[in-house]
């Protein structure tokens, strides 16, 4: 029998705790639901169907339906004094085998459609050689380099709410669900993106780390369809208990944002101007490729003391750095193979011999990476490096965290400072320049524009999609000020 921390792990098996149950369908029926059908689609131990059917005495048919064996016969030992009142159908089946619509076509409207699905993402499933996945599909029709690194990578219950979305589409139905916070952005991106039928839609946060014990900001979602919704808006709450919305989460243009009404404030600074982001070196191999300086030497990941020649070496910052205050030397410095993606590595071996035989000496490190981006490219391949690399100055910031700062970030011991691609940056020539383009993007404007679009609980808020979107020559007119020119030319190789 498989143990608890391994169904938690395969099928994301955080069981909703009753209490929280009740709080959920209480908020429903004080916003007036009366649902003549409930369905949980992963019901587990059924503590939500028991707390829907206390709540709702409207209910007449019952449906809950889940993988595990051992929670379906939990939950029918709870519901067991239901059956005499309503229609009750408790089953043990597989989501992804279920034939949905036969089920949906029976169930008397309205209908409400709840639960809890799986915390847990289809990589980390097939990490685990799990079959508990969805046929394969493109749902997100991702393309090219999105898919490549790994922007494909979704939740498991993204995919499930995406089928619950169609199941309520054209019926008398709404749906209310247990999800990560991102997963319930994505969802409604979905809908919206699609030009579903007027949805009304609200998210109300949960405290997930109290009622599950997980470190992940979660929600609950409701949607509804309904003639009167406001289209591509969302109202976002604090918590069960909040009813006034703190802000309203909108969609245009193909994107969501964060706040809507901020956005309005600072529409007029958006705009994709002609200084381009760019992201840090990729390597994926910090082990080999990262090291640390100590008397002349160099140790890396592995615990290895190497002598290497400079001519491949940068001093390098990573997100944690640019979130220091002082201007140190750098205590890393990175292993840089290439000038520009794609090019050879062979002339190494001349150039800088100890360099090649380390890089040969680690070349099961390297030859492990997983990413399709190494595929069909030198051997020792880097990505995301070009000209951009080496500008003498840059002005960079941290994309994991919450409190924005931009940093003009210099050359160390006569060589550019390179980053990780947990860092994004602008190149630049001159101090003077990289000193006055940080000194506006650190203004309190900036700071109130990206929040119109920042989600501050995502894994990573800031991307470079998201830094492209403010126009550097609109800021510099809303401060009142110059913009600083750009020196740095990239060749043209």
């Amino acid at each position: 029998m498989a143990s608890k921390n391994q169904n938690t792990r395969e099928f994301g098996d955080f069981q909703t705790p009753p209490q929280l149950a009740r709080e959920v369908c209480s908020l429903l029926a004080e916003k007036g639901w009366a649902p003549a059908s409930v369905l949980e689609p992963t019901c587990g131990q059924g503590n939500f169907l028991d707390a829907a059917l206390t709540t709702f005495p409207t209910i007449e048919n019952a449906v809950g339906i889940d993988v595990n064996a051992h929670h379906i016969a939990q939950a029918r030992s709870i519901l067991q004094p239901t059956q005499d009142r309503i229609a009750l159908d408790i089953r043990q089946e597989d989501f992804f085998a279920v034939d949905w619509k036969y089920l949906l076509d029976r169930l008397p409207e309205p209908l409400l459609v709840l639960g809890n699905p799986p915390w847990v993402t289809n990589s980390a499933l097939s990490s685990l050689d799990s079959a508990n996945l969805p046929k394969k599909s493109n749902f997100q029709k991702r393309r090219g380099i999105d898919a490549i690194t790994g922007k494909s990578n979704f939740d498991i219950s993204e995919w499930m709410l995406l089928q619950v979305l169609d199941w309520i589409d054209g019926k008398q139905a709404a749906m209310a669900m247990l999800c990560k916070t991102s997963v319930a952005r994505k969802v409604l991106a979905h809908a919206w993106k699609r030009h579903s039928p007027m949805i009304e839609a609200e998210i109300y946060r949960i405290d997930a780390a109290a009622n599950f014990g997980a470190a992940v900001d979660s929600c609950l979602l409701i949607i509804a369809a309904t003639p009167s919704a406001q289209p591509s808006r969302c109202q976002v709450h604090d918590s069960l208990d909040e009813r006034s919305n703190a802000t309203v989460l909108g969609y245009e243009n193909g994107h969501l944002l964060a706040d809507a009404a901020a956005c309005a404030t600072w529409r007029h600074l958006e705009g994709n101007g002609p200084r381009k982001w760019r992201s840090g070196i990729k390597h994926d191999c910090s082990r080999v490729m990262e090291l640390r300086e100590t008397g002349g030497q160099y140790r890396n990941g592995l615990g290895e003391t190497v002598i290497l020649e400079s001519d491949y070496l940068y001093p390098m910052r990573k997100s944690s750095d640019l979130a220091q205050p002082d201007e140190t030397h750098p205590s890393r410095y990175m292993l840089v193979p290439q000038r520009f993606v794609g090019e050879s590595t062979e002339p190494i071996e001349q150039r800088a011999p100890q360099t090649w035989q380390y890089l040969e000496n680690h070349a099961e490190h390297l030859d492990r990476r997983a990413s399709t981006i190494y595929r069909n490219r030198p051997r020792f391949s880097i990505f995301g490096v070009g000209d951009y690399s080496f500008a003498p100055w840059k002005v960079a910031v941290s994309g994991f965290y919450k409190d924005l700062h931009f940093k003009a970030v210099g050359p160390s011991s006569g060589k550019p400072v390179v980053f990780d691609d947990t860092c994004y940056f602008l190149p630049c020539e001159s101090q003077a320049e990289a000193v006055a383009t940080a000194d506006m993007l650190n203004s309190q404007v900036v700071r109130e524009f990206f929040s119109a679009f920042a989600f501050w609980d995502a894994k990573r808020p800031i991307t470079v999609e998201l830094l492209q979107r403010l126009d550097l020559f609109a800021l510099a007119r809303e401060l009142g000020q110059g913009m600083p020119t750009p020196t740095f030319q990239p060749s043209l190789m």
